[in-house]
């Protein structure tokens, strides 16, 4: 009870000086001007055991000076899901803030979830997050003079003062040995603290591509200014293998998609170097972004791959081949991401006939079906206004370059013309065709594999290692949307056990969860209601938390 009261800000830990943080940001490729904590606020520090330093925030907690026309509370939807998902990427072993706690309460807000006129209530929540430092990119944008574009400033323009203080705080504080390096040179310093940051975002965004992670609103105010995973809102990790995958529901234009990640978050680097000016001339800065980002991301890329794929002995540059026709053919059989990677470390290297067909069909089963398929490539607009859109944008380019863009006509032509094919589509052939993409690759899969083996003296120790290291690197379970839902909807009538349940889940993403049903009803009887429990009979949660996601949840929608 008395964790409750600190937790939920109601009662202040001792030593603590609560503050919001000012900053600004470029929002889907705009310079937003002042934004700041508008629902988090400060705590303090505290330090760790070891020395280190973690700075504590409550976000949901109330009104800050920063809260605009807005609240400055979250809601139990939200919380649960930023809380389960900070969890699931650091057990992932991907830099992350965390989460603490989570605490909801009897008062509600109103909510439009979907921004469609349709609010509803919800429960307040307040989340605890941790990290080394909740500073951005764009905490840096607040000495932004008039944008050329949108005419907004940032509240501290010629404030050069302020900007090199920061500077010294973040460097001397979370970069010391760059600071010990260059403690007499602060341009040089100034220039490795870039090149590490730069370094740093290349490899935690190799790290998501690799697990299939989305993180939906990659504003420069949601980039941390030491490489961890910041913000936990609109994410998705990636079912079925698309590398247009759009997680953000109003993310209308796919600024944010899965294959767009990695060139976003170069591009905010750009505007990080830009917010360093006079302090990094910009010349130095851009030339080690070029230099640097790209060479950076492949390398860790690959490296994380080669490991996925069980290849520990050698390094060849067909590698890279190898990965992007496995994500073809993925694409081309609508295969579970997480799902297939994880059932690649029982491929057999032999060839043996009866092997690969048992491979094919467990293959196969983690690709979409015909039904699957269907939804994915459902038309999306009205024909009437397809129609009407195709003429505009013959008659009136200009108008038409104002509410709507030629990639969207372009994916909804292609949309029209997949779920055309599919209407003759049997299952058979659907299988039938899987099959030979699968078998294609697979056979190439085995010739990599068999290269390793010629390249050791032990083929039974290599392979040992081989399936470990893969197993150590394909999780089993992910934070899919679907189990987040099924645990909101328990917790939304009461029950935490799903919570609960779903968190020890993600804490041991790559192994067999053992004993998974004793946990459930620990849990149950801890506390939740016979009414609660009653309902979470009923959810949809029955299903094996490593199983691609059943047809509902594509409808579920997260803004």
């Amino acid at each position: 009870a008395e964790a409750a009261l600190y937790f939920s800000g109601n009662r202040l830990l001792a030593g603590s000086e609560p503050a919001a943080h000012c900053y600004c940001g470029h929002q889907f490729g705009s310079f937003a001007g002042q934004l700041g904590d508008g629902a988090a606020m400060y705590l303090g520090e505290v330090l760790g055991p070891g020395g280190e330093r973690w700075e504590i925030q409550l976000k949901g907690a109330g009104l800050t000076p920063f809260s605009r026309q807005a609240d400055g509370r979250k809601v139990l939807r939200s919380s649960i899901r930023e809380f389960l998902c900070s969890e699931a990427m650091f057990h992932l072993g991907i830099p992350t803030t965390r989460a603490g706690t989570c605490v909801t309460s009897d008062s509600k807000v109103i909510r439009d979830i979907f921004y469609d006129g349709n609010p509803k209530s919800e429960k307040c929540t307040v989340v605890l997050r941790i990290a080394s430092t909740f500073i951005r990119f764009g905490s840096f944008e607040i000495f932004k003079p008039i944008d050329e574009y949108t005419g907004r400033k940032g509240p501290s323009v010629n404030r050069n003062d302020i900007r090199i203080q920061m500077l010294d705080y973040v460097i001397s504080t979370f970069y010391p040995e760059i600071q010990e390096a260059y403690s007499d040179n602060s341009i040089q310093r100034n220039a490795a603290f870039f090149k590490e940051i730069t370094k740093r975002t290349a490899r935690l965004v190799a790290e998501w591509q690799c697990v299939g992670f989305c993180h939906g609103v990659l504003n420069t105010d949601n980039m941390s200014i030491v490489g961890l995973t910041i913000d936990y809102g609109p994410f998705g990790f990636m079912d079925r293998y698309d590398p247009e995958h759009i997680c953000n529901g109003s993310d209308n234009t796919g600024r944010y998609a899965y294959n767009k990640q990695p060139e976003i978050c170069k591009w905010n680097l750009g505007k990080l170097a830009e917010a360093l000016v006079p302090e990094l001339p910009l010349e130095i800065s851009e030339l080690i972004l070029e230099e640097e980002y790209d060479a950076e991301f492949e390398k860790h890329y690959l490296q994380k791959m080669r490991k996925k794929l069980g290849l520990i002995q050698l390094e060849l540059e067909e590698d890279s081949k190898l990965v992007s026709e496995l994500l073809e053919t993925m694409h081309l059989t609508g295969g579970d991401f997480t799902n297939i990677f994880y059932l690649l470390s029982s491929f057999s290297v032999d060839s043996d006939p009866s092997k690969l067909e048992d491979f094919l069909k467990n293959v196969t089963s983690q690709c979409a079906s015909v039904e699957e398929l269907k939804v994915a490539f459902k038309p999306q607009m009205d024909p009437r206004q397809l129609s009407m859109m195709l003429m505009l944008a013959q008659s009136n380019p200009q108008l038409f370059a104002l509410i709507g863009t030629k990639a969207n006509i372009n994916k909804e032509l292609e949309r029209i013309e997949q779920f055309s094919k599919l209407q003759q589509l049997t299952a058979a052939d659907l299988l039938s065709r899987n099959k030979r993409h699968w078998k294609e690759w697979l056979e190439k899969y085995r010739v990599r594999l068999q290269k390793e083996i010629e390249s050791v003296s032990d083929a039974d120790a290599w392979s040992t290692d081989r399936v470990k290291v893969m197993n150590a690197n394909n999780p089993k379970y992910i934070l899919r949307n679907y189990i987040a839902q099924n645990a909101i909807e328990a917790a939304e009538n009461g029950d935490f056990s799903e919570v609960r349940n779903v968190l020890k889940l993600l804490e041991n993403p790559f192994q067999e969860a053992e004993g998974f049903e004793e946990v459930k009803e620990d849990a149950e009887e801890e506390g939740a209601s016979a009414a609660a429990a009653a309902c979470a009979q009923e959810t949809r949660s029955r299903l094996p938390y490593c199983r691609k996601p059943p047809l509902w949840a594509s409808e579920l929608c997260v803004t």
